[in-house]
């Protein structure tokens, strides 16, 4: 059998041109994918090139065998370290990844810094968080919403932590009339986590219900709090434990974790039903909101500020690095510095304005609503009026009183047609002020 070649008559295939860029928005891009899938992260390594700017801010490169990165710490996160980084020291760092779009460059904001005798904890960290993972104890399907009504607050803290005096507070100015119950234990040291279970367990016993409910004089509870206030690892490490995170799962009510900073996670946050990023804002969750337009303020403004310490941070980078290429920097320098400080004051000028943009814009949907209401009452109003009358017309007795009558049998059926009809049979006929009883002389069909 002679080679055959196939043909084919299909159109050659066509590809479609990559899309354009700019790079500006390239490097947006990338910093909103780095944020989606990394954020936000802890890298262990070891410090190179470090150095401290005269405005506070901190640039350092992290490196390992195999690869480095460049790091910013800025001023507000630079003065929490208790310890002075130096080039060649291990370190354990927090913050979020991203792009440093006005040079292209990959970079990784560091939020916190501990020196590198934390590993050990964290790599036992990782490994508890795995195993709970595994057996469930992080499902959201198993996470539960905040009641609406909360009839009394369960919290546990240490008599002696900043965060009691917060939570209280907090508490105090947004639901003064909930009840609050402390439960006092140990939030850090040896035996700490073992008081923590029992003072929950104490908690739950006056949120269970049925035969062990509390007594009449007793506060029932309807949501916990867990709080501490920040710290390193190793001053958090008693949230890190499994009995404790077993302890959590089994609560009968929700509980809200607020342990450290918002950068702190402990094994008792994801098993928490939910996980506030510090004491106070814990306290808040738990807060019945007054109205729904200043919950919508709030995160407005929480937006606008996230976005404004950005813009900040921005500027006061591209500040540094244009320090850095002056000879003498020092009158440059207070040119930007003054940039920058209008720009900040105009941010802070413009957030009263959007807010009360919005409430007068909820003010006028509110007539709006209003007055759409009472033109629907109207319109259905008319309508009901028009099917009475309707209705009305189509009264048989109306037809009745024109000199119609109504024949019906014995039976009571309705005689409509001359064949129903026989001599000599009696009918009844209904007219329009009363009845006859009539007897058929003859009947003549058509």
């Amino acid at each position: 059998m002679p080679d055959v070649t196939p043909t084919s008559t299909a159109p050659p295939l066509t590809r479609t041109p990559p899309r354009v860029w700019s790079v500006g928005a390239l490097c947006h891009a990338i910093a909103d994918a780095l944020d989606a899938r990394f954020n936000p992260v802890r890298v262990a390594g070891e410090i190179s090139g470090f150095v401290r700017a005269a405005s506070g801010h901190c640039y350092f490169s992290l490196k390992d065998e195999s690869g480095q990165i460049r790091c910013a710490m800025f001023k507000r996160a630079a003065i929490g370290l208790d310890f002075a980084p130096r080039d060649g020291q291990r370190v354990e760092v927090s913050g979020r990844l991203g792009v440093y779009e006005p040079r292209g460059e990959l970079q990784l904001v560091v939020e916190s810094m501990a020196r590198a005798g934390e590993g050990t904890l964290f790599e036992q960290f990782l490994l508890l968080k795995a195993k709970l993972e595994s057996q469930g104890l992080f499902d959201p399907a198993h996470k539960r919403p905040l009641p609406r009504r909360v009839r009394g607050i369960g919290l546990v803290t240490s008599l002696g932590a900043a965060a009691l005096h917060d939570v209280v507070t907090a508490l105090q100015r947004r639901v003064p009339h909930i009840p609050v119950v402390l439960a006092p234990a140990s939030v850090q040291g040896v035996g700490a986590a073992a008081e923590i279970s029992r003072a929950l367990q104490q908690l739950y016993a006056l949120a269970l219900p049925g035969p062990d409910a509390p007594g009449t004089d007793a506060v029932p509870i309807d949501v916990i709090l867990l709080v501490r206030g920040g710290g390193a690892l190793e001053d958090l490490w008693s949230f890190n434990d499994e009995t404790l995170a077993r302890t959590l799962f089994d609560s009968p009510v929700p509980v809200v974790a607020g342990i450290g900073h918002e950068t702190d996670f402990t094994i008792a946050d994801f098993v928490a039903d939910l996980r506030a990023p510090t004491p106070t804002a814990a306290a808040e969750l738990c807060a019945p909101a007054r109205q729904e337009a200043l919950d919508a303020a709030a995160q407005l403004q929480d937006r606008l500020q996230t976005a404004a310490y950005r813009l900040l941070d921005r500027r006061a980078q591209a500040l540094d690095l244009a320090t850095s290429r002056l000879g003498r920097p020092s009158a440059g320098l207070a040119g930007r510095q003054l940039a920058l400080a209008a720009s900040a004051q105009r941010m802070a000028h413009a957030l009263p304005q959007r807010l009360q943009a919005r409430a007068v814009a909820l003010q006028r949907t509110q007539a709006a609503l209003s007055v759409a209401a009472q033109r629907s009452l109207q319109a259905q109003t008319h309508r009901l009026a028009s099917l009475e009358l309707r209705l009305g017309l189509l009264d048989p007795r109306l037809v009745l009183a024109r000199g119609y009558a109504w024949l019906t049998n014995a039976q009571g059926q309705a005689l409509t047609q001359a064949g129903q009809m026989h001599p000599g049979q009696v009918v009844t006929a209904t007219l329009a002020d009363g009845t006859a009883a009539l007897e058929v002389q003859s009947v003549v069909t058509n």
